[in-house]
């Protein structure tokens, strides 16, 4: 089975496949189109774009527009259930969540998402829309929704239905003690626990011990993008900043986010005007999406970074595939 690995940028999709430890170019595809997503399972591939939702079945060969019942076209990420063959979510802006059950042939609306984003007024300080979803994480039927100026949205019936987690009032305001900041970036779940959870925000880095009750900010820095330890939830990976796009850097943790230390090995940084938007794990390797569109690659055993793919352009997800 070969590897792959599925690159949005600002100018399409590029697929890569792995060949004797590199990544080498089989296509360019969608090259009109700012792919802001990518999800795959098997052989079909869904790029999430401002525009809807193209499928290939056939690795980016062939592409059509599938964005049956998705009346909100601008695809802010996509994710397939790794537990329900078929289920893919798709978060858009303005926030909302639609559910495929058919691999991303049509979709439906979870009307519940909207009304909470009508309800508390959800917003984003650079877009006229009403926030936005830009990240899943799935436990078997648990699944998490990252809304930014939202909250968080939990799920326990593998995306049906959606609620506020109970530790996340739905206010786009400072939170009280206890509760999750509402301008949540991502979400993790850590493959150990369902009711352990992580999100990255815009007031500081979060984690829950109880499936979103409570939560303790563990980094008071503005933050997008965390990895963590399937092996060891104890270690984290961050990518906190100063504020947006200002001092970014690389951050670990080994004793569950009571103390940091630098991870940034091969890196200049603090970078002035950028930071990391997520992190993927490939294998024995951890991705890092910076926001000025650079891809690095680092061994997860020594951290040591490096930037690789330029050639792709301006990248905003990667996502791994095998076929």
């Amino acid at each position: 089975m070969d590897k792959f690995l599925l690159v949005a940028t600002t100018e399409g999709l590029v697929i890569y496949r792995r060949r004797a430890g590199s990544w080498d170019q089989v296509i360019h595809t969608l090259s009109e189109r700012r792919v802001e997503s990518v999800s795959a399972h098997g052989r079909i591939i869904l790029a999430g774009t401002t525009d809807g939702v193209f499928r290939s079945a056939d690795l980016g060969e062939g592409w059509s527009m599938s964005s049956e019942g998705l009346s909100h076209p601008h695809l802010r990420w996509l994710a397939h259930h790794p537990d329900y063959s078929g289920v893919v979510m798709a978060g858009t802006e303005p926030a909302a969540i639609y559910l495929s059950r058919d691999d991303g042939q049509s979709w439906e609306e979870r009307p519940e998402v909207a009304e909470l984003r009508d309800e508390y007024g959800w917003y984003l300080p650079y877009s006229p829309e009403a926030g936005c979803v830009r990240g899943f994480a799935f436990h078997g039927r648990r699944a998490y929704a990252a809304v930014e100026q939202g909250g968080l949205l939990r799920s326990d019936d593998a995306g049906a239905t959606w609620q506020l987690a109970e530790g996340s009032d739905g206010q786009p305001r400072t939170p009280p003690q206890g509760f999750v900041h509402p301008d949540v970036h991502s979400v993790v779940v850590h493959p150990r626990s369902p009711d352990l959870v992580l999100a990255p925000t815009g007031g500081g880095f979060y984690r829950s011990e109880d499936g979103g009750t409570r939560w303790t900010r563990l980094y008071s820095s503005y933050c997008r993008a965390v990895w963590a330890d399937a092996a060891d939830p104890a270690r984290l990976i961050l990518g906190p900043a100063d504020s947006v796009d200002r001092n970014g850097r690389i951050e670990m943790s080994e004793d569950g986010g009571q103390t940091w230390l630098d991870a940034s090995q091969g890196l200049d940084t603090p970078w002035p005007r950028h930071m990391v938007n997520r992190f993927v794990q490939v294998d024995y390797e951890l991705l890092a999406v910076l926001s000025n569109g650079d891809l690095l690659s680092a061994p997860l055993e020594s951290l040591e970074w490096t930037r690789i793919l330029p050639e792709a352009g301006r990248v905003l997800a990667v996502t791994p595939m095998r076929a």
